[in-house]
């Protein structure tokens, strides 16, 4: 698919990028230059292959779904500016 410099102006019209006439040029032939790299992934035969659901053998591994404060809540809170009863005190900004 070959862009042109009409192609360009709508798709940045568009895409609300503002383009000059010289640009629009340019960028026809990197539009065009990218679909064609792109068409080329077409001629690679996948016939036989497979497809990928990841990279590798993968087993989830699963913990309790518990509610809990995660046993680090004095780590958290030790870089706070401010902090009571394991909370953050912040100012208040409502009156």
């Amino acid at each position: 698919m070959k862009f042109d410099k009409d192609t360009v102006a709508r798709v940045a019209r568009l895409a609300r990028i503002a383009t000059g006439d010289a640009e629009r040029k340019q960028l026809a032939g990197e539009l065009s230059a990218i679909i064609e790299w792109i068409d080329t992934l077409g001629e690679v035969d996948t016939d036989d292959v497979e497809p990928m659901t990841g990279v590798g053998a993968m087993t989830p591994t699963w913990r309790p779904d518990e509610v809990t404060d995660g046993g680090i809540a004095d780590d958290i809170t030790a870089n706070a500016p401010a902090c009571a009863e394991g909370c953050f005190v912040v100012p208040k900004i409502v009156e």
